[in-house]
């Protein structure tokens, strides 16, 4: 296949797993996976741009809690609320203490449990607690920090699919992505979207990269325990990581201003 086609049908599919745009889908294989995942952070710096100018317009005429939670549920609309949904099903399988298909098998069960919904609620108050608080600050801030923020759960899902990590079912989207990202790429990520957040806490530029960093690390702690549950990665766990990523640098942007 030809890298111009290579690497359009990545685009393509990172925009389609990331986003609701209604974008035609190309070929769908390991190697646009592998262009796809590696290009994830940018497909989230872009769309946390589009979140942040929400809700600094929206903060300008409303509360900044009210900005907040607007800015939380056109996320979650942006996403078709997928990596939510990956998040509860992950912690609903952790929960129930099982292991392997077992595991696996509460995973595609269609209701959420009991975790689940605890996971959800936690998140998503997180989530709408820092962006109030960002609300405040300047837009430049406002703008580095909601689109690092962004970008970084992108890049955790990337991290997921590094070379090594197994899928945890023959099929479906994790046996697509996993093992499919290479160090470089995931070092050029890290890169970027530490270079990204720096300016989201002024006066202290190093604190942003160290932000992402430490979720990141964190990310890395969980999904390592996650591959050793469930005995590799799934689409679940994927937007899992998204949403616990994403969180965790907020929450270290956040405190580190």
């Amino acid at each position: 296949m030809p890298t111009e086609s290579r690497l359009a049908d990545g685009i393509r599919l990172a925009v389609t797993t990331f986003t609701t745009l209604p974008v035609r889908a190309g070929t769908v294989d390991r190697a646009a996976a592998a262009t796809a995942m590696a290009l994830a952070p940018a497909v989230g710096a872009l769309l946390g741009a589009l979140l942040a100018a929400v809700l600094l317009l929206v903060a300008a005429v409303a509360p900044p809690l009210v900005a907040a939670v607007v800015t939380v549920g056109l996320g979650a609309l942006l996403t078709r609320g997928l990596h939510l949904d990956g998040l509860a099903d992950t912690v609903d399988a952790l929960g129930s203490y099982r292991r392997g298909a077992a595991a696996l098998e509460i995973m595609k069960k269609p209701d959420v449990g009991p975790f689940g919904v605890v996971a959800l609620v936690v998140v998503l108050l997180l989530q709408a607690a820092v962006l109030a608080e960002l609300a405040g600050r300047s837009w430049p801030a406002v703008l580095a920090a909601v689109a690092a923020a962004t970008a970084a759960g992108r890049l955790g899902a990337g991290l997921a699919c590094r070379r090594g990590v197994p899928a945890a079912r023959p099929n479906g989207l994790g046996a697509l992505v996993a093992g499919t990202v290479p160090p470089v790429a995931l070092v050029a990520g890290t890169a970027a979207v530490a270079l990204l957040a720096v300016p989201a806490v002024p006066g202290r530029p190093g604190q942003g990269p160290l932000a992402v960093v430490a979720a990141l690390a964190v990310g890395a702690v969980l999904l390592r325990h996650v591959v050793r549950r469930f005995g590799g990665i799934t689409g679940d766990v994927l937007g899992g990581t998204v949403e616990i990523v994403t969180t965790l640098t907020y929450l270290g942007l956040v405190l580190s201003g």
